[in-house]
């Protein structure tokens, strides 16, 4: 069991996704194959230093639809950040670069991320 640390202060959020994301489904491994899951672990620290222009905490918008008429939720980062935290952020990042199939939550539980 290998686990990666890292540090999130002063970084991009995307940067640090797309590094977890790798690490996570284990494709810097000599071994990987994509249908088993990696016995890698990703735990990301300082995740509340991030790196997020004020611009983008206002205008990028998450999308939900709850599956009734008219039930779109649009929330946009800032509001995001301050009810759930930036672990929410990150993880959601994180789980938008993982391929959708029946592994993402197993590799997603091998995802810790500390403010």
């Amino acid at each position: 069991m290998l686990e990666h640390i890292i540090d999130a202060q002063g970084k991009k959020l995307g940067r640090i996704a797309s590094q977890a994301a790798v690490f996570l489904m284990g494709k810097n491994s000599p071994h990987f194959k994509k249908n088993i899951v990696s016995d890698r672990k990703v735990k990301i620290i300082n995740a509340s230093k991030l790196d997020i222009d004020s611009r983008k905490l206002e205008n990028v918008l998450h999308t939900h639809y709850t599956g009734y008429p008219g039930g779109i939720i649009r929330k946009n980062l800032a509001l995001i950040a301050r009810k759930k935290g930036y672990r929410e952020l990150i993880r959601h990042a994180i789980q938008g670069m993982i391929p959708s199939n029946t592994l993402r939550k197993k590799i997603m539980k091998n995802l810790s991320v500390t403010e």
